[in-house]
């Protein structure tokens, strides 16, 4: 039973999860579109979302914390001059997750398509 069992572990372990979920994040910032499996996309949808929510901060402690979640200067950097200023006036919901109606071919998993809200 899958009692007090609040995410997905992807059957990897803590330091594995958090080394997919800043890939993930960091080419969601960069490209602003990833396709990716319908599991991971709504996992790393929370993530992105609340380093946005850091970059909208934009104090140099909000800096730190976001490239402590994310420790790639050039994406934070982007995160916080090009994408947070896009959100200013929004209070959430700044990405968009598009179900895809075809599987991937080798396993059969559900893909989708996560992007930031123009």
């Amino acid at each position: 039973m899958r009692h007090k069992v609040k995410k997905k572990h992807f059957d990897r372990t803590k330091e594995q999860r958090l080394a997919l979920y800043r890939s993930l994040a960091r080419a969601l910032i960069l490209e602003e579109r990833i396709e990716t499996s319908l599991q991971r996309a709504k996992v790393v949808k929370a993530f992105a979302e609340r380093l946005i929510t850091l970059g909208k901060r934009g104090d140099l402690h909000a800096r730190r914390l976001a490239l402590e979640l994310l420790p790639d200067k050039k994406a934070v950097r982007k995160l916080f001059e090009e994408v947070a200023p896009r959100f200013e006036n929004r209070q959430g919901g700044y990405t968009r997750l598009i179900k895809l109606p075809d599987r991937r071919k080798g396993d059969g998993c559900e893909l989708a398509i996560l992007e930031l809200v123009e």
